[in-house]
């Protein structure tokens, strides 16, 4: 797993890359508890599944609380950020179109 760039105790590790599936890419995220990714925009979409851990996510305006086997959608663009709730690692699956991803960021850390 390679640690984020951004937010804090936040890792990444590639389970299915553009090599592999030439239309999506599957990612497995990790943040330890105390650990956050700040807001930013992306312009890709994200379809997540929780695989552990309970975490409030900010997309838009809203902020929601997931837990294990919950799915979200964040659509291209609209800024979001992870916050894990409690003492356990929030961990889930991120899967994004195999197009051109870029990141802004727009919250210092």
């Amino acid at each position: 797993m390679e640690e984020l760039k951004v937010g804090k105790k936040a890792f990444k590790q590639v389970l299915i890359g553009p090599d592999v599936g030439p239309n999506f890419a599957m990612r497995r995220f990790i943040i330890e508890p105390g650990g956050h990714i700040p807001t930013h925009t992306n312009t890709v979409e994200h379809e997540q599944y929780v695989l552990g851990g309970r975490a409030q996510i900010g997309i838009g305006e809203k902020v929601i609380d997931v837990q294990k086997d919950d799915v979200v959608f964040i659509p291209r663009n609209v800024p979001h950020c992870y916050k894990v709730a409690g003492d356990e690692a929030f961990e889930f699956l991120c899967i994004v179109p195999n197009e051109r991803d870029d990141m802004t960021l727009l919250e210092k850390e």
